[in-house]
């Protein structure tokens, strides 16, 4: 065994916090850090049916405004695990309409070239 280091029993011992100031505002959650998730979880799920491009593209609008208004609040509002996961799923939104609208185009491109061009006779006319 390792001689010299011991390890006591139960809990570790907790750095002590200075006080609050009484006129501190309370933690509380960001509501638009909320919203940003909804918004980019339905531009994740609809984003291969290309509607999942309005409700990513707001989404990213309202993180940008919940980033500024968190970085005011001084620590005050919470939630940026959300808006992380809310601003992650609404670009994946927008990368499976931008890959929807891709594919979409390749097979418009393929089924035109393939269509006959000028006028299409009978074989008995010369």
């Amino acid at each position: 065994m390792m001689d010299g280091m011991t390890t006591a029993p139960g809990q570790l011992p907790v750095a002590h916090q200075p006080p609050r100031h009484p006129l501190d505002p309370d933690p509380a959650p960001a509501t638009k850090a909320r919203a940003v998730f909804a918004l980019g979880l339905i531009g994740a799920l609809t984003g291969l049916f290309v509607g999942g491009v309005v409700p990513a593209t707001v989404a990213l609008q309202l993180a940008r405004q919940a980033r500024r208004e968190a970085y005011a609040s001084g620590g005050y509002l919470t939630g940026s695990a959300r808006l992380r996961r809310g601003e992650r799923m609404a670009w994946t939104g927008l990368a499976l309409a931008a890959l929807a609208v891709v594919t979409l185009v390749v097979i418009g491109v393929v089924r035109y070239a393939e269509a006959p061009f000028g006028q299409d006779f009978s074989s008995n006319v010369d």
